[in-house]
């Protein structure tokens, strides 16, 4: 059994960066003579309707060399999209306890885990279980600190947010058996947790979306089932061929660059021997053949977002199969905008409409 990577801890240099970048980034948010003379460098998109506010972060990124995963260790890797993040975000008004948990993974090591309960909530209550994004080689309970907070916030529910093995110390299929695992210790342990099994979906963003469109297709024939599946923006095709890969890949945050690194890690490289195939449904989502009896769908979709088709296509293939799927699209939006929420006002707003509208179908 091969030990877990480290959690996430910021340097001393990172901690220093992110005392200091905060009020910076904001400050230059709240000039309108800076945003109108950094915004030049985006015209075109503006004109094509990327949002303002993404439009000026995507330039102050470019400047620091931040928005780019590539071509670093993971670990460096990991310490700079905390440190954006921590950044960027900021914690929501709302009461919220926050209890810090242990549960089983897959492999007999123990994950990480952290529920959070609105005040005044009932119990039981509908809740998620979350999966972080990040490519399967970044992110953690920290990263997505704030945005569990804000969906149990709008939804009113109860999330337990997971920590499922990172590649590559853990490369594929280890997310896949650990996310698993986590949805079934959740059922399991329904009554201690405070959630009602009935009501008990299955949440993430990004490749956390991967992991809970897999989950879904997985406990099919379990006696508790996801209710809801809250998919945003999704990685549900690791063939990465949709239009939106090419028209999309380069200058949003996600690139097809990090989209390679983030794959060559977890699933390994198509020349490495015993690499996972790109078309694998437990890498794949989208390439299961029958999704007839996976659980209803909220697909999240970002139109500035390399993933926006797959993603599209996932509900797609869900309605045709006779699973009920809802998509909310977020066209002035990229990848990865429930993690901008404190520095953009677009992205704040469509990422408590679709908490709020998961929480109405996990209680309908």
């Amino acid at each position: 059994m091969s030990a877990r990577a480290a959690p996430t801890r910021l340097s001393r240099v990172d901690r220093v960066k992110v005392r200091y970048a905060g009020p910076i980034v904001r400050h230059v948010f709240r000039s309108p003579w800076l945003r109108e003379r950094l915004l030049r460098a985006r015209e075109a998109d503006l004109a094509r309707g990327l949002d303002p506010d993404i439009a000026l972060l995507l330039v102050l990124g470019e400047r620091t060399g931040d928005a780019e995963v590539a071509g670093r260790s993971p670990d460096a890797a990991r310490r700079s999209i905390l440190a954006s993040v921590s950044i960027i975000e900021d914690t929501p008004s709302g009461s919220v306890r926050v209890r810090e948990r242990e549960l089983p993974d897959a492999n007999g090591g123990v994950m990480r885990a952290r529920l959070y309960e609105p005040a005044g909530l009932a119990s039981p209550s509908p809740g998620f279980v979350f999966i972080h994004g990040g490519g399967w080689v970044v992110g953690d309970l920290d990263t997505h600190d704030t945005l569990c907070r804000r969906l149990a916030l709008e939804a009113q529910v109860r999330v337990l947010s997971v920590e499922p093995r990172l590649a590559p110390e853990h490369p594929f299929p280890a997310a896949v058996h650990d996310s698993l695992a986590a949805f079934r210790y959740a059922a399991r342990e329904a009554a201690a947790l405070g959630f009602d099994p009935g009501r008990l979906g299955v949440a993430g963003d990004s490749a956390g979306g991967n992991l809970s469109a897999v989950v879904g297709q997985l406990t099919r024939g379990d006696v508790v089932r996801p209710k809801l599946s809250l998919l945003i923006y999704p990685a549900v095709d690791a063939t990465c061929s949709f239009a939106s890969h090419r028209e999309l890949g380069e200058g949003y945050f996600l690139t097809r660059e990090s989209i390679a690194w983030y794959l060559d890690r977890y699933a390994g490289t198509t020349s490495q021997p015993g690499h996972a195939s790109r078309t694998d449904p437990l890498l794949s989502p989208l390439h299961t053949k029958d999704l007839a009896g996976a659980p209803p769908a909220l697909v999240v979709v970002a139109g500035f977002d390399p993933l926006r088709d797959e993603g599209e296509a996932y509900a797609e293939k869900l309605i045709a199969a006779g699973v009920t799927a809802e998509v909310l699209r977020s066209p002035s939006l990229p990848h990865g905008f429930a993690l901008m929420t404190g520095v953009c006002g677009r992205a704040l707003r469509d990422t408590e409409h679709f908490a709020r509208r998961a929480g109405e179908l996990l209680r309908a």
